[in-house]
């Protein structure tokens, strides 16, 4: 069959696979998919049978996975389907943890316009998850090497799987991970991962980053506390939102406060609407505008506003 006519009646199959019952017949039509040539196609069909929760056909994605790997840039360039293949076990809560550190150990170059790119960052970080969810014994191990991965996007993923297995030894891990640095946005990942280990030990390291020199640090930095919602997050935000002038670093700081959502917090922003200049209190205003659905707290809100109108 020509492999155009494969993928057309593949695609068709899929189709009809998406709604049907597992049956004898359906579990055969599936495998018929799953050794297709077409990357695509078992990219699609991996991500139909996760959202379903499938997990009949385990075994065969594992097979399909090892025949991917065999010759990976010809058979699946830009690793699409071995990460829909990975990120469908992890969800399934599959146990193959040969699967699963095959896969975090992977790299795939391939060639680009000026030169060439690892594809597989993003099944590097699939399999990270699938090794926590499945209490693996050494998955610490392969973290902490996976924080050192050359793509941004893997060290991300290494960071949230650290914060995944709540075990108190990815603590050290993170935190000398941070000070060596890294991207506004991938170091915004391990901050928040130490706040979800160890909160309340993290805030005083953490807020030390509200004065690093880059301002998009800054920002992420401040919003990583204000997701928290710990009350000892307050105090770091407080003293770096009264010392900094950058208008935006302001409006991001209050909108971090409000994030809290603790009475502290929003007996700070109300005082601002009630006291502080024209332009702080319609900040202020903006920051708790998220709380618009919170028909208690708005009315306050509205009622300080109006005051101070009055006054």
């Amino acid at each position: 069959m020509a492999r155009s006519r494969q993928l057309e009646e593949h695609q068709l199959l899929l189709a009809e696979l998406r709604e049907s019952p597992l049956t004898p017949d359906t579990v055969e039509q599936w495998r018929q998919i799953l050794h297709d040539t077409h990357a695509s196609t078992i990219t699609q069909a991996a991500k139909i049978l996760g959202q379903r929760g499938l997990t009949d056909l385990n075994s065969d994605l594992a097979e399909t996975f090892a025949r991917l790997m065999q010759k990976p840039v010809k058979r699946d360039p830009n690793c699409l389907a071995k990460a829909a293949i990975a990120d469908t076990l992890y969800r399934l809560e599959s146990h193959n943890h040969t699967l699963f550190l095959q896969g975090i150990r992977h790299v795939q170059i391939e060639p680009v316009w000026g030169g060439s790119v690892d594809t597989a960052a993003t099944l590097r970080g699939n399999c990270a998850l699938g090794l926590v969810r499945m209490h693996y014994p050494n998955v610490m191990t392969e973290l902490a090497d996976l924080l050192a991965d050359p793509e941004g996007p893997a060290r991300m993923v290494a960071a949230r799987a650290i914060a995944y297995t709540e075990d108190p030894q990815g603590i050290p891990l993170l935190r000398l991970r941070a000070k060596i640095g890294d991207e506004p946005q991938v170091l915004s990942e391990y901050l928040a991962a130490l706040l979800k280990l160890a909160p309340q030990q993290s805030i005083p390291f953490v807020s030390e980053f509200l004065r690093d020199t880059n301002q998009q640090i800054q920002e992420l930095v401040a919003l990583v506390l204000g997701e928290s919602k710990q009350p000892a997050a307050l105090d770091p935000l407080q003293h770096w939102w009264q010392g900094i002038q950058d208008p935006e670093l302001r409006i991001t700081g209050l909108l971090a406060i409000a994030m809290l959502r603790t009475d502290e917090a929003f007996q700070f922003l109300l005082g601002l609407v009630a006291d502080g200049s024209d332009k702080t209190a319609q900040e202020a205003i903006q920051a708790l505008e998220i709380y618009r659905q919170d028909y208690d707290l708005w009315q306050r809100v509205c009622e300080v506003r109006d005051n101070r109108h009055q006054s």
